[in-house]
């Protein structure tokens, strides 16, 4: 999985803390010797210098393509011209459907970023419509984060081969990718750069319809992996607020920590590399079991909801060491005055939720005001990131004591669940996969607005990665939302409560067919030990 890989990887570089001073130093020691010997095993390699990156932009003229057109014909002859249609996408079919569409429909660009992408059969067959829209004319510019393209997963990378395709590595490690994750102990010297990544999620056709949400691309978040997969959101956007997504896109993909594929791998490396890697088993389908991908959407048919929008957007330049995060505007942040001006409630769905002092503080003050505040997040049997669980864990009791109402999704109900939270089902109607594991991330304010990105929040979002939200002034949409929320609640996940001996308690959902639990539900004591371990050691900004 990729979050925990991330915090583990900052909490090796921190590692010491709570031990004495001579613990501390072996341990960073160790730590130290270890990477200048990766350094070695990777040829001593660095980032290149002196890299052309040739200027792009999004198409000028988005209406004059048979999407842009598609656009005007769909909206309604009441709704503004500045006002663009959306639509929620909670289904993994739906999800990978509304791609796929965008992807064959588009006729003058395609626009791709993410964090990840899984070199698996779900993200393949999309990338295999990808080749076939760059062979019929279409330019296609796709800009990857690169802390995860290493191993198999770098084999993504041979997309930057493919003749009309433009292929970018944002932040790149440097190293041998044949080492996975080990490349970046090769980098502990290089800590503050590489810690921050970019975390936006886009996926745009013609600058006229665009999808962002929390998913990345492969099995585990369209719902075909036989391990565990995600429950999650997206939300389609057609009209002028994907002009905004784009233009967020160039930023991106015009700065100087996008590098071209080429200038850090060759084919031969790649050819050589898929010959020695095998993927993660976990993340594949299960054999004989792979469910034929779904038919494009239709996007004439398609129900939108039309209302006023903004793009919140963070800057490249948060990713840059020694720039100052405060000087810009964040989009945790601007999440966090969103919550604040709210009169009635905030619900918050976020599946790393690590809300350090400075959001507490003003959750009180919201609650002070009689904002009821809500928050559904992972537990320890279902999150997929045992550090980011571990700085949640820390401010349950204070949350609580302040009347934070705290739910936590229950991992051993895949198929019920999914069905049920956010819409279908993250692991398809069939509930393949084991576990279920929260992956969506939104705010619904006074079920007036609604906002949907890629941002969690914790301390990562708002002071370590780059995020992307769509903040949608739409009673219709937050409402549809909310009570799809609700119902979840309702049949799969646990409450979290004090007792009056202040213990923490875990309650089922009335009519349930598991009961309530006085410890962490549905996990072993050596988890629940590990975690306790290793609290003390996780600061929250690191998480």
């Amino acid at each position: 999985m990729i979050r925990p890989i991330q915090s583990v990887w900052a909490f090796m570089h921190r590692s010491g803390a709570g031990l004495a001073p001579g613990a501390a130093a072996l341990w960073r020691g160790r730590l130290a010797g270890l990477g200048v010997l990766i350094g070695l095993l990777s040829g001593c390699a660095s980032l290149p210098t002196d890299v052309q990156r040739p200027v792009s932009h999004a198409l000028a003229q988005p209406g004059a393509t048979p999407l842009g057109q598609l656009v005007s014909q769909r909206r309604p002859e009441a709704v503004r011209p500045d006002v663009s249609g959306f639509a929620l996408i909670a289904s993994s079919r739906d999800a990978f459907a509304t791609r796929l569409a965008l992807t064959q429909q588009a006729t003058r660009t395609l626009d791709i970023q993410y964090y990840a992408i899984h070199a698996d059969p779900s993200a393949a067959e999309l990338l295999r419509a990808v080749r076939t829209a760059a062979r019929r004319g279409v330019r296609v510019r796709i800009l990857l984060d690169d802390f995860n393209s290493a191993g198999h997963n770098a084999l993504v990378m041979r997309m930057a081969s493919v003749p009309g395709v433009q292929m970018r590595m944002f932040n790149p490690l440097p190293g041998d990718r044949g080492l996975g994750m080990l490349r970046a102990l090769g980098s502990l010297h290089d800590f503050q750069r590489i810690q921050h990544r970019m975390h936006n999620k886009l996926f745009i056709a013609d600058n006229a319809w665009g999808v962002t949400g929390g998913r990345n691309l492969g099995d585990a978040y369209f719902g075909i992996a036989s391990g565990s997969n995600f429950v999650d959101l997206d939300v389609l956007a057609a009209g002028p607020v994907v002009q905004d997504m784009s233009a967020s896109f160039d930023r991106y993909w015009n700065n100087p920590l996008a590098y071209p594929v080429e200038t850090l791998i060759t084919p031969e490396e790649l050819a050589r590399l898929g010959a020695t890697t095998q993927p993660d088993a976990s993340d594949l389908p299960a054999p004989g079991n792979t469910p034929p991908p779904p038919p494009p959407m239709d996007l004439v048919a398609l129900r939108l909801v039309w209302a006023p929008a903004v793009l919140r957007a963070d800057s490249p330049f948060k990713l840059v060491p020694g720039h100052d995060e405060q000087s810009d505007p964040s989009v945790v942040g601007d999440m966090l005055g969103l919550m604040q001006r709210a009169l009635n409630e905030v619900l918050i769905v976020s599946p790393y939720f690590v809300p350090g002092a400075d959001m507490i503080e003003q959750f009180a003050r919201m609650l002070q005001r009689g904002v009821r505040v809500l928050v559904f997040t992972n537990s320890l049997a279902s999150t997929d990131a045992l550090l980011a669980q571990v700085g949640y864990a820390r401010h349950r009791k204070q949350m609580l004591h302040l009347g934070v109402e705290l739910y936590e999704m229950r991992a051993l109900e895949p198929a019920r669940l999914t069905r049920a939270v956010l819409g279908s089902a993250a692991g398809g109607s069939s509930g393949r996969g084991s576990r279920a594991s929260l992956h969506a991330k939104l705010v619904i304010v006074d079920e007036r607005v609604i906002s949907v990105g890629s941002m969690n929040l914790d301390q990562r979002s708002l002071l370590q990665n780059s995020e992307v939200a769509l903040v949608i002034h739409s009673p219709e949409l937050a409402r549809q939302a909310a009570e799809r929320l609700r119902a979840g609640l309702a049949v799969g996940a646990w409450r979290v409560v004090l007792t009056p001996e202040g213990r923490l308690r875990w309650l089922a959902p009335p009519g349930a067919d598991f009961s309530d639990s006085d410890h962490e539900p549905d996990t072993s004591v050596w988890l629940r030990l590990l975690a306790d371990l290793l609290s003390p050691l996780a600061p929250d900004e690191m998480l």
